[in-house]
């Protein structure tokens, strides 16, 4: 009995280790800090300080232009959170819960609830980011909105989460500045450019490095059994698979925040299953829609159309000067692909697939809510520079020189638009 107490030992002790091996240790200290993060483009906004670096003398920024992701949102998840609550209850009726079981199925409970049978819908959070993200837009930049027009064209996804969160967007703007004057938006006729879909080859290319990032090891199941269940064997008749089980609770854990209940779900699984999940889907996220080494060149042209629309519109601003902003709403996919085709350092950098998980992170580069706004200054002489704004922060473009700080001549810009084949 000792000696298969050694061996059982030995073996979770390799199985913790070889995890240990296979985590990126900053990705893991990153996630170590706030778990929320592991929910990775389901994570809520985080809302960091505001930096500006100064402009060149004599440069006032006159206009706009932004794509933003919806805000937090409810999952495809109805049918897990059912299912994850069927198991517990049912062990629940055989009283094999701990008093970490019992927690875990109220918390799933909430989630639950939250979710209300209804996928995709934007949560009370979701209304909240944006109207705090117009604000902040707003007293960063209130010469857009007060001395330039006031004229500002809003286009948003047909979806309703879309939707409403312009609705927030926009009625916070309107608060700001009453006088501010609105053109929204929306239909089938715009899905064309500000929406995109996954590439079914890129789909199918993914397939074998992420099958064996998921064969690379098998995360620890005993700590999960024997925390949730006063008797694991027997509750095993309920769990079935516990990688399966394990996996539900990152599932419902990774949602919840979102939803506004404050209790971290993840806490019920260990760290090492945590790491993993979320690292495949973070591989996906780049692989699909961001500039991969392996895939770029096939994503980047189902983004080409929303390019245009913000080059034409943003011409037709400096031409005119009939716009103070063009705002858009939409999903993360396009986002994503936008960032990368314009080079935006960060979430738009060109990787290889083993530099993923320690340079490209979801919850950083695709929270929901996540947002691009190119603010443009103008001078007394009429030249036009442009500066980058990735989830609120200054950012360079990839192997583009700018005149100064984060700012761009805007000629330059276009010229260089396809700068993502570098």
């Amino acid at each position: 009995m000792r000696k298969t107490l050694l061996i059982g030992l030995a073996l979770l002790t390799c199985v913790s280790l070889s995890a240990q091996q296979h985590q990126d240790p900053g990705a893991a200290a990153a996630l170590q800090e706030n778990i929320q993060r592991a929910g990775n483009n389901s994570h809520v906004y985080e809302f960091d300080p505001i930096h500006d670096t100064r402009a060149p003398k004599g440069y006032k920024p006159f206009y706009i232009s932004h794509y933003g992701r919806h805000g937090s949102r409810s999952d495809w998840g109805g049918r897990t959170y059912q299912a994850l609550i069927r198991i517990l209850e049912q062990a629940q009726a055989d009283g094999l819960l701990t008093a970490e079981g019992e927690a875990l199925l109220g918390e799933a409970r909430l989630v639950n609830e939250a979710h209300d049978g209804m996928d995709g819908r934007l949560m009370q959070r979701g209304v909240r980011e944006h109207e705090r993200l117009a604000e902040r837009m707003f007293i960063r930049y209130p010469d857009v909105f007060r001395k330039g027009s006031k004229q500002i064209r809003s286009i948003s996804s047909t979806v309703q989460r879309c939707i409403i969160s312009m609705v927030g967007f926009t009625n916070r703007l309107n608060e700001m500045q009453p006088d501010l004057e609105f053109y929204w938006d929306t239909g089938e006729k715009f899905m064309e450019y500000i929406n995109t879909e996954t590439v079914r080859e890129v789909r199918e290319g993914e397939r074998p490095i992420l099958t064996a990032l998921e064969r690379s090891y098998v995360p620890d199941t005993v700590f999960v059994m024997q925390h949730l269940f006063n008797d694991p064997q027997a509750a095993r008749k309920h769990v079935g698979n516990v990688q399966m089980f394990q996996r539900m609770i990152f599932e419902t854990a990774r949602i919840a925040e979102g939803a506004d209940i404050p209790t971290n779900l993840f806490r019920h699984i260990p760290f090492d299953a945590v790491y993993k999940y979320w690292e495949s889907a973070n591989m996906t996220l780049y692989f699909e829609h961001c500039n991969s080494a392996e895939f770029g060149s096939l994503v980047m042209p189902t983004v080409e159309r929303l390019v245009n629309d913000i080059v034409t519109k943003a011409d037709e601003a400096i031409s005119k000067g009939n716009w103070a902003a063009d705002l858009r709403f939409g999903h993360d996919y396009p986002l994503m692909s936008l960032a990368s085709y314009l080079g935006v350092e960060g979430v738009g950098d060109k990787l290889h697939s083993d530099e993923v998980s320690a340079k490209w992170w979801g919850f950083r580069n695709i929270p929901f809510a996540s947002n691009l706004q190119m603010v443009f200054y103008r001078n007394k002489a009429g030249d036009v520079l442009v500066k980058f704004l990735y989830n609120e922060k200054e950012c360079l473009l990839r192997g583009l020189e700018p005149v100064s700080g984060p700012y761009y001549r805007w000629e330059t810009v276009k010229e260089n638009i396809k700068g993502y084949l570098r």
